[in-house]
């Protein structure tokens, strides 16, 4: 009876041996390499995840960029300077461009002197302080914009730049003290291309551009 009992544990040992054998080379031990559970996600959360942050990756180093530079420029200048809008800077610019040309010819140093570059302002004053000398007089009437275009921009660490083709029609004139016109014509509409340049620091906060440069011609 003793012996029949002992043959019975020995033949469970065994089993029980022979089933935490496969048990082991089936799971196989820890190592300390293994990934974290991932109950805590629910189904498909860390695939999302992990496409989401493959998208945004991609994004990052491979951004979709206009083709064209001053349109990639303006883009840039876009992303540095969140308050940037285009069709507000053309619309500003237009206004700067009036009081500009309405402030020298009147001679109004005041309102030119923060809107200019000093090299700019002190051109404008050197032709204003020549005029005075000679005792003329300037007249100017801006009839109107045929167009305003961005022919050019860049931005240079938070330096950003633009320039502009202004073609307005305007009437110009210069008068001696006696009235007698010694330049222009008061009663001709010329139609003229400026092209000027404004500059501003988008991380400074002064939402104003300067101008930095001028350019006009005939058309």
């Amino acid at each position: 009876m003793a012996d029949s009992q002992l043959l019975t544990i020995v033949l469970i040992a065994s089993v029980a041996c022979v089933i935490l054998y496969r048990l082991y080379t089936v799971l196989g031990r820890r190592t300390g390499h293994e990934r974290p559970p991932q109950e805590n996600y629910p189904l498909g959360a860390r695939q999302a995840e992990n496409a989401v942050g493959a998208a945004a990756k991609i994004s990052h180093i491979s951004p979709d960029r206009p083709s064209d530079p001053v349109a990639s420029s303006l883009l840039d200048i876009g992303l540095a300077d969140r308050t940037f809008d285009k069709e507000q800077f053309l619309k500003g610019a237009r206004a700067a461009y009036e009081m500009i040309l309405t402030a020298f010819a009147s001679g109004d140093r005041t309102t030119l002197k923060p809107l200019l570059s000093d090299e700019v302002y002190a051109a404008f004053d050197a032709a204003i302080r020549q005029r005075e000398t000679a005792g003329h007089k300037a007249s100017l009437t801006l009839v109107g914009f045929t167009d305003v275009k961005i022919i050019a921009a860049a931005l240079k660490n938070s330096i950003a730049d633009i320039t502009l083709a202004y073609s307005v029609r305007l009437i110009s004139a210069t008068a001696d003290a006696d009235g007698k016109v010694v330049d222009g014509d008061p009663t001709a509409v010329q139609d003229i291309t400026d092209v000027w340049s404004f500059t501003r620091d988008v991380r400074a906060h002064d939402p104003n551009w300067v101008l930095i440069a001028t350019s006009s011609e005939p058309r």
